[in-house]
This record gives structure tokens, C-alpha cells and sequence, in this order.
């Protein structure tokens, strides 16, 4: 269960360096020094230096084999001691690891005679007695310190330190390592879990005693920083409205499921590190074999609206006396996200950059458009309702077999958003027949709630606010592929085209259409 995104941010969070960091661990036996092991390996990055330090017979050696194996993905492999040798080398599925035993040097020239600058250039270097190094050590690594304990010889006492950029990689792990004692997941099989244009991190969490399920999800989100001043001194992100911290996935995940939606279960939260244990939904869909069932996307229809018939607060309760106020969408956000087309997906179709009087036009024709929605009465706009976060719970009844994940970046606004996002995927085909029988479904599900529900109106809002979402979403995955590397994304590009330009062909939309025609003539050829 991943998240994806089609708001993110283009400031890329930079890691922070500050004050050495410290963690104290107590290892009770060699298993549970192995397992420590495996937390540190995976904090680690080519070219990072973790000295190991502390007398003979500690356990130096015991870890870093652990160590090298969990970067190896090898819990079997053979890892000889360099005692003898110095220095031993081998091939991690991501980089080179260098394991280095200097008890035995007594000059910096010894080292070189060894070759230890060729051999430690971009690898990891784990490191036994590296102050005989004789040379100042990185600035960025990871220093290990083991000691026993003395009325308990099998009890190992292991002193973490971080240095530069290491410091803010062992603060998260002692966080998620607290957390996990906390919820009584200490002893989960850890997983990376693939991620996509979202900057979080995710990780299946393998339960041995299937409590409270045989698995869990960790989502890793610390706080986004901010990135550099678009606009009036502002950011991207803030002006987008986009989720800073994890406290709107808390609240609103508690609002969905206290309303008898299917959003996850949060087993436990570190508010101040940004990180969630929570229900784990599995790898089961809306879309069947790549294509999109009709009776799984006819229940996300049902979903959206059953939330858009509840008066819905703006203000919820996250932990304790924390609360979250849901953002308005409002103007600003709404043609920031617009603009990502000129400034991204012209140049990529190899369109030269607008002129004044051109962009000054297409804001205007937007804000007219976009205007009269934004001030009717709003809803909780989920923003990234499609098929990739949406997964499918057939053992569960009715609405409550669509999973709910990724509406950190919920707004409060018009309800016709969610249902273009949904029905106008844009990673994935949906047949205009399927979008006609479930916009009419929807039409029917909301005129039962109440009967004064204007479907004209609706489907003018329909058009706008799909033709929207389509065109920021061209900017969005023209820009992965030229700033982020992620060509990928540009298989969408005919998909998403093809949803703009329906859009346009409403009525409401004439002026927007012919501004389109004129600027980027190729979707109507």
C-alpha cells in the first residue's frame, strides 16, 4: 500500500545537518544485535563512513558482519574477518562496502600501501578501529562505541553517535525504533516499499504474531521543508496547499473512518518525526489486469458521494489538544497549479514561453471560471482521488470496501473535483461509456440525499474542474521527466491530453478552448 501523488512540491527537501545526535541501545543477546544492525543498514548511502569502536571481544566484528550482510540482502553470506587481511571488500546489490580492521596498522602509510583510497572511493566504508587511521575523519559518519555490561557479559551496551549529515538519519531511526516498541511491532520484518512522485517513504511491516494483522504500514514523512519563494515570498508548496507535516493525514484519516469510510487505522503517531504505523490495505486495487472494473470504480462513485451528501467540518481533531483546520481552495492554489502547464509542458512540446499579454489571458479566462465554484458551498476534497490510492477490501460491505489512502493535501472545496479525478484517471483508461453510467450513477445517489441537487450545474463544474486537474497535471509529469528524471510519467501525456480537450467542448468553456487552439493547436489535430 503506497501512496501517489499528482500535487507534489518541487522543492526537494534538502537533509538537515546539525548537532551530533546520540542513541543508547542495550543488546541483550547477539539476535538482538543483528536486528539493531539491520535498522543502521538502513540508513546507509554510498560513500558513509561507521566507525566501530570499544575494546576487544565487544562485538565489533559480530555486527559488522550483521551490518554487511543486511546491505548485502544476504543473511547467509559468508563475511570473513579482515583482522588479518586489513581490509576486505565486497558487491552490495547498491554499492561497494568496505570493511576495514586497522587494529594492526601503525602508520598512514601502511594504509596506502594497501590501496585504501582506490578501494574506499564511493563505497561504505565500516570501519574497526578507525582513529589508527592517523587522518581526520569524515565529517558526515556514523560512530558506533560498544561496550558490556558488567554484571551481564552477554549484554552489549551500544553508543550511537552522528555527526553532519548522519545526525538527522539516527535521530529518524531512534524515532521509528521508539514508535515500533511503542505499538508492540519491535520484532516486524522491515520492507521498503516502492514509492512514487511523492517525497514519503513507506515500509511494510511483517508481523511473526499476526496481531493486530499479519502486517502494518510505516509511512515516513517528516516535516517538508520549505523550498525556495515562487511567489510574494511564498513557496510552492504554501501556496498550493500542500501538507507540511502528517498532521492532516492524522485528522482526516479519524474524520473518514469515524463517518464509516474506509480510511486506515493508525496503530500509533509520532507527530514531532512525521511518522505513522497504520492499517496495511495490501496490493489490491480498483483496476483489474491493468484495466478498470466497473464494479470497483462504481463503489469509489458510491464513496464520494455518500462524503459529499454529510455536512462536513473544516475544523478536526488530530491528537490530544492538537487540531487541523482543512484550507480552503481558493483562487491562488488553483491557477498556481494551472500555470505548471506553460511553464513545464509548452517547453516540453516545444512551444516557445508565453508572452505577457498570452499568460495574462490564460489567468484570466481561469480566474473567470474558476471563480464562481470556489464560492459556493464546499465539500472535503480528498484532491488525489484515483485509482493508484484507492484499493479494493472485498471482505468488507458496500462503500467500505474502497481503501482510502494520500488526502494529506485534502482541501475544502468543490465537490465535482474528486469525481473528475476519479473518473477521468489520468493513468488509466476509463471507456466514455463507464464515465456516462457512473457520473449518472453518482447524479442519482446525490438527488436521493437531496433532492435539490442541480446535475447541470454539476456537470459545468465537472468540466472546469477536470479540465483543471488535466491541465496541471501535463505541467506536473512534463516537469518529472525534465527536472526529476522520470520519463516514465510521459506514457500518460496522449491519456491526459485527450481529458483536456473533452473538457473543453462544454459550452461553459468556449473562451478557455479557443486560447488552447491557439497555443497548443496539436491536441485538436
Amino acid at each position: 500500500m503506497t501512496a501517489t501523488s499528482e500535487t507534489p512540491d518541487p522543492a526537494v527537501p534538502a537533509e538537515a545537518t546539525n548537532w551530533p545526535s546520540h542513541w543508547i541501545i542495550e543488546a541483550p543477546d547477539q539476535a538482538a544485535t543483528e536486528r539493531i544492525a539491520a535498522e543502521i543498514a538502513r540508513l546507509i548511502r554510498p560513500g558513509d563512513l561507521i566507525t566501530l569502536g570499544g575494546g576487544l571481544g565487544v562485538g565489533k566484528t559480530t555486527f559488522a558482519r550483521a551490518l554487511i550482510r543486511s546491505l548485502c540482502e544476504d543473511p547467509g553470506l559468508e563475511v570473513p574477518s579482515p583482522t588479518f587481511t586489513l581490509i576486505q571488500t565486497c558487491d552490495a546489490p547498491r554499492h561497494p562496502i568496505v570493511h576495514a580492521d586497522l587494529y594492526r596498522v601503525e602508520t598512514p602509510q601502511e594504509l596506502d600501501s594497501l590501496g585504501w583510497s582506490e578501494t574506499a572511493e564511493g563505497a561504505v566504508l565500516v570501519v574497526e578501529w578507525a582513529e589508527r587511521a592517523g587522518a581526520p575523519l569524515a565529517p558526515d559518519r556514523l560512530d558506533i562505541t560498544f561496550a558490556l555490561e558488567a554484571s551481564l557479559p552477554d549484554v552489549r551496551i551500544l553508543t550511537l553517535t552522528g555527526h553532519g549529515a548522519f545526525s538527522a538519519r539516527l535521530n529518524m531511526a531512534k524515532a521509528i525504533h521508539l514508535l515500533l516498541r511503542r505499538v508492540g511491532m519491535s520484532d516486524a520484518r522491515r520492507e521498503h516499499l516502492q514509492g512514487d512522485a511523492s517525497t514519503r517513504a513507506y515500509e511494510r511491516l511483517y508481523l511473526p504474531d499476526a496481531r493486530p494483522a499479519p502486517s502494518a504500514i510505516l509511512m515516513i514523512a517528516p516535516k517538508r521543508p520549505d523550498g525556495p519563494p515562487v511567489r510574494n515570498g511564498r513557496p510552492y508548496s504554501q501556496i498550493a496547499k500542500l501538507a507540511e507535516d502528517i498532521k492532516p493525514f492524522v485528522a482526516i484519516a479519524r474524520g473518514l473512518k469515524a463517518r464509516g469510510f474506509s480510511a486506515p487505522e493508525l496503530y500509533g503517531v509520532d507527530l514531532q518525526t512525521g511518522l505513522i504505523v497504520l492499517e496495511d490495505f495490501g496490493s489490491e486495487g480498483v483496476l483489474v489486469d491493468g484495466a478498470v472494473s466497473e464494479e470497483r470504480y462504481g463503489e469509489a462513485t458510491a464513496v464520494l458521494a455518500a462524503l459529499h451528501g454529510l455536512d462536513l467540518p473544516r475544523d478536526l481533531p488530530v491528537e490530544g489538544e492538537v487540531d487541523y483546520t482543512l484550507p480552503r481552495a481558493d483562487l491562488e492554489t488553483m491557477l498556481i497549479e494551472v500555470e505548471l502547464m506553460p511553464d513545464w509542458y509548452l517547453p516540453h512540446k516545444g512551444r516557445h514561453a508565453l508572452s505577457a499579454t498570452g499568460r495574462i489571458a490564460f489567468i484570466d479566462l481561469w480566474s473567470n471560471l474558476l471563480q464562481p465554484l470556489l464560492a459556493q458551498p464546499g465539500t472535503w476534497l480528498l484532491r488525489d482521488f484515483h485509482s493508484p490510492n484507492l484499493h479494493w477490501l472485498p471482505a468488507r460491505e458496500g462503500i467500505g470496501r474502497i481503501g482510502l489512502i494520500d488526502f494529506q493535501d485534502a482541501l475544502y472545496g468543490p465537490p465535482a473535483y474528486d469525481v473528475a479525478s476519479l473518473l477521468q484517471d489520468a493513468r488509466v483508461d476509463v471507456p466514455d461509456a463507464v464515465e456516462i453510467r457512473l457520473l449518472t450513477q453518482y447524479a442519482r445517489l446525490r438527488r436521493q440525499a437531496d433532492p435539490t441537487f442541480d446535475m447541470a450545474a454539476f456537470a459545468r463544474a465537472y468540466a472546469i474542474l477536470g479540465a483543471q486537474r488535466a491541465t496541471k497535471i501535463l505541467g506536473i509529469f512534463a516537469r518529472l521527466n525534465k527536472r526529476d528524471n522520470k520519463p516514465a510519467y510521459l506514457r500518460h501525456l496522449p491519456r491526459i491530453e485527450r481529458n483536456v480537450v473533452r473538457c473543453l467542448a462544454h459550452p461553459a468553456l468556449s473562451d478557455l478552448r479557443q486560447w488552447y487552439e491557439a497555443n497548443l493547436p496539436d491536441l485538436f489535430a
